[in-house]
């Protein structure tokens, strides 16, 4: 097992430049081939869902009976 922060393999500037230059081509690429035209507007999500107050109020009292439940067993033991 490699110790932490030795052994790393390290990137010469020749090469961080290259790969630096390779991002910049690919970052053109997107840009001009997935461009969205002057004014668009982004997708809209679909509406975030909200939780009834029966619901909620259903899911409380079911966990305060599990939780009793629970409470009950180690009382038992």
């Amino acid at each position: 097992m490699l110790e932490p922060g030795g052994n790393r393999r390290r990137v010469s500037a020749a090469g961080r430049k290259r790969m630096a230059e390779a991002q910049r081509k690919r970052w053109a690429a997107k840009k001009q081939s997935g461009a969205a035209p002057e004014g668009a507007k982004p997708e809209a999500h679909a509406p975030k869902r909200k939780m009834s107050a029966a619901g909620r109020k259903r899911i409380s009292e079911a966990t305060k009976r599990r939780w009793a439940l629970v409470r009950e067993a180690q009382a038992a033991k």
